[in-house]
């Protein structure tokens, strides 16, 4: 284990030594977090620094580091901040039916995505699991496991969580990039694709492209909710799969 990784565990956890007094009254652990994802919300992950966190806080930046030893662990503080917005305060009922938990796991997924679009860009295959995050992947669990569950194995129902997970990140991620590039470039989606009409005419017209010039005219229509409908087709994939296993091992 390296030594950013235990210190981050530490910090997590709340099993590490506690700060000294800071020269600046009411500094805490949280309130640092608390600033520097307020910041990448606002502005990207890459405006998160400790400098700049200590700036946005009006202390100096010596004073972080009497509670965080540097971004690499802030960021792991952060990324648990975030997991612990939508938990409930106390116990919960899982839903009635695992269709209904996956369906709330993606769609929790998607609005945390869009309200911290900055997640996109961090690399989580190594999330450290802190209190927060262990109490998000517990709650999945208790939605897709037990009576209403879906009677998979642990390692399958594991496997539903990152499918899931990994399907609401490129639908994030296509809203994202799409947002990006109109404000960078200052042309909007609707202007993007007209501009490509008249090359596109010309092309059909060809005959090289025959199946692209068969599409329908509202093929590519906004009306269909890209995300609903991959949604539903995992959900029926996933119910083709309980279907296919032995009643004996369900709710176990």
């Amino acid at each position: 284990m390296t030594d950013q990784t235990s210190s981050s565990l530490d910090l997590l956890w709340g099993t590490g030594g506690r700060p000294s007094r800071g020269p600046k009254p009411g500094l805490t652990l949280d309130r640092i977090v608390g600033a520097a994802v307020a910041l990448a919300d606002a502005e990207g992950l890459d405006a998160v620094s400790m400098r700049r966190v200590s700036a946005e806080l009006g202390v100096g930046t010596m004073s972080l580091y009497r509670y965080v030893p540097g971004k690499n662990e802030l960021l792991d503080l952060m990324l648990d901040r975030v997991q612990g917005e939508a938990l409930p305060d106390g116990p919960v009922e899982p839903p009635a039916h695992w269709r209904a938990a996956v369906e709330g796991l993606a769609r929790g997924h998607l609005a945390l995505y869009r309200a911290h679009p900055w997640l996109l860009k961090v690399n989580e295959t190594r999330t450290l699991l802190g209190p927060n995050t262990l109490r998000s992947f517990d709650l999945c669990l208790a939605g897709l496991t037990g009576p209403h569950g879906m009677g998979l194995s642990d390692p399958e129902t594991v496997s539903v969580i990152v499918t899931v997970q990994s399907f609401v990140a490129g639908i994030a991620r296509m809203e994202l990039q799409t947002a990006e590039a109109a404000r960078e470039t200052g042309v909007s989606d609707d202007e993007f694709w007209r501009a490509q009409t008249p090359y596109l005419e010309r092309a059909m017209a060809t005959g090289e492209f025959p199946r692209v010039a068969g599409l329908a005219e509202d093929t590519f229509t906004r009306e269909i909710d890209q995300f609903a409908f991959g949604l539903e087709r995992l959900l029926d994939g996933f119910e083709v799969l309980v279907s296919r296993t032995p009643p004996p091992s369900r709710g176990r």
